[in-house]
């Protein structure tokens, strides 16, 4: 997918890139795969915010899409490439055989038209789903599931693939977008392929507008407000951050500081840690 340009007819648009939106085949979504998305604005049910910078945006709809890739054994027809708001790839909408329409992941060179399987023996085409057991090693691969049967739950944004690199005791090990090399059950689905829409990362908003339309609000620095609101905030004039980290402002470190668990349950699966040498 190709990315426009505009002439700089106002300051927002000498910056400002959009997608073309070239794949996109249905503008409208399937009505029995939408279901209505509630707005939390980042608050959890006591109504205090929890995650902050968050609210406003445009209204959308939850496309429900098939990450768990469990109907076996039946082709489906690509009906359609469609937009989704919520998320940074295109969905694909499959016609099964058997009449049961679902949308699954756009992968990279998917067209419509063209037939897709889920198996546990398939050929090695984008949008086919099987088990890691059958996937030839150095295949690139998306929708990963960690826990079988649960769905996949890694490499699912836009133009990220993830490599298969071994199989061996009962577990295959797989290089992560990140770097990071961990083991998953040879029993758990993968799709075939790269994720489409690659080039949404190279999309310049150009423009606030266009960042508070996907519901984020915005971020206020610390070094600018009292020192009552911010570890950061206080004294005369433009003033630095005053101590010897930047911190967050309830004061725990915000750089370099590493807040996954220790004794994570997934710590013997992971083989390398991304950016680890």
């Amino acid at each position: 997918m190709a990315i426009r340009v505009y002439k700089p007819t106002s300051p927002a648009r000498r910056f400002m890139s959009v997608l073309t939106y070239d794949e996109i085949t249905k503008t409208t979504p399937e009505k029995s795969l939408t279901e209505y998305l509630k707005k939390h604005s980042g608050r959890n049910n006591q109504g205090k915010i929890t995650v902050r910078h968050q609210g406003g945006g445009n209204k959308i709809k939850y496309r429900i899409i098939d990450f768990k890739r469990n109907k076996k054994d039946i082709p489906a027809k690509v009906a359609a490439i469609e937009y989704d708001p919520n998320r940074s790839a295109n969905i694909a909408l499959l016609h099964y055989a058997d009449g049961e329409k679902r949308y699954i992941l756009a992968p990279l060179d998917l067209k419509v038209g063209m037939t897709v399987v889920a198996a546990e023996q398939a050929d090695i085409m984008p949008g086919n789903a099987m088990p890691l057991n059958s996937i030839p090693v150095g295949t690139l691969i998306h929708n990963l599931e960690v826990k079988p049967g649960r769905g996949g739950q890694l490499v699912r944004s836009a133009g990220l693939s993830a490599q298969l690199m071994a199989k061996e005791n009962g577990y295959a090990t797989v290089r992560l977008p990140s770097g990071e090399m961990r083991k998953l059950p040879l029993n758990a689905m993968a799709t075939i392929g790269t994720v489409g829409n690659s080039d949404h990362e190279n999309v310049r908003l150009g423009k606030a507008g266009r960042v508070r339309h996907m519901g984020i609000r915005p971020t206020v620095r610390g070094v600018v407000m009292n020192p009552n609101d911010h570890p950061h905030g206080g004294g005369e004039g433009k003033s630095p951050v005053g101590m010897p980290a930047p911190v967050t402002p309830w004061g725990k470190p915000a750089l370099g500081y590493k807040t996954r668990k220790h004794k994570k349950y997934s710590n013997k699966m992971i083989i390398k840690r991304a950016g680890n040498k």
